[in-house]
């Protein structure tokens, strides 16, 4: 780690300076206390990292500015989260410590087998993930974003492989859920549309009935089934600029495979506190937890 240099762009006298990490903080420290805010307030609205640099897990916190990624006004942003942004926020990942729930895999709760095996043991599970998701507050991650989509508007396309709504909570207004969301439930057999819905269905309530007579299911996409909003999704990827990856495994389809849809003629970003298993397809990461990262992650060029 030692022998690894962080390159970073110094805007005003236009060159190339190789730092070493562990001498940064103290070179850093010898400067005068108003000289240094000054320099640091400048490479703040003036630098950004280079789109091939690798970022060394740990420095972004010695000198925030390094991680910085330059947004023109014609870029166009797309930002993938996974579940690592809200496990922040104290929602389990469920495919941690072996995925299991109850002695359950999720992958035997969260299949339309499984509920037309056992509805009230899928409400059951899906009650308790929302119990969860209720009592989550958005992270500074979260918040970092929505400021994005204040900046950026229509140039900025939030897609989100969790269910949950801690985006809207952080103040994101256009947010895609290609995987449901937690908080609305709809027919398992006619054309009503999803509704808000936020009860829970434990024993010994009921499983819900739709008027139709069908069963009341999460609108969720169960697996082997198509993600939601995938026109729309892969109308975004081409119209892309900079790709943004935030706390995913890289091992989920078809959202692993955005950052390859996208690869050679956009710049490719990973943030997240390890290496996705897809981290060969992303010219830069970014190693860390998105709360501590995103919120200075971005500059305006």
């Amino acid at each position: 780690m030692a022998g690894r240099a962080v390159v970073f762009e110094d805007a005003s006298p236009g060159r190339l300076l190789r730092v070493q990490p562990k001498l940064r903080v103290r070179l850093r420290s010898r400067l005068p206390a108003a000289d240094q805010a000054r320099r640091e307030r400048g490479n703040r609205e003036k630098c950004c990292v280079s789109s091939q640099t690798h970022i060394i897990p740990g420095a972004a916190n010695a000198v925030h500015f390094q991680s910085m990624v330059g947004v023109s006004s014609q870029d166009r942003v797309f930002v993938l989260t996974g579940a690592g942004i809200s496990a922040e926020s104290g929602i389990p990942t469920f495919r941690g410590a072996g995925g299991l729930w109850r002695a359950y895999r999720v992958e035997e709760v969260g299949t339309p087998e499984a509920f037309r095996r056992d509805p009230r043991l899928v409400w059951e599970f899906y009650s308790m993930r929302r119990r969860v998701a209720a009592a989550a507050k958005p992270n500074p991650g979260h918040l970092a974003l929505a400021r994005l989509g204040t900046d950026l508007q229509d140039r900025l396309f939030l897609c989100t492989q969790n269910v949950d709504n801690l985006h809207e909570q952080a103040g994101s207004r256009r947010v895609i859920h290609m995987h449901g969301e937690l908080f609305k439930s709809r027919c398992d057999t006619c054309d009503r549309p999803p509704f808000d819905d936020a009860r829970t269905f434990e024993p010994p309530a009921k499983i819900p009935v739709c008027e139709c007579g069908g069963r009341i299911r999460p609108h969720i996409c169960w697996f082997g089934e198509v993600p939601f909003h995938l026109d729309q999704v892969f109308r975004a990827l081409g119209e892309c600029t900079v790709f943004v990856a935030v706390g995913t495994s890289g091992m989920v389809e078809p959202a692993a495979s955005f950052v390859a849809h996208v690869r050679g003629r956009a710049r490719t970003i990973y943030v997240g506190p390890e290496e996705p298993a897809n981290s060969f397809a992303f010219t830069e990461s970014h190693l860390g937890n998105a709360g501590e990262l995103l919120p200075n992650l971005f500059c305006y060029k």
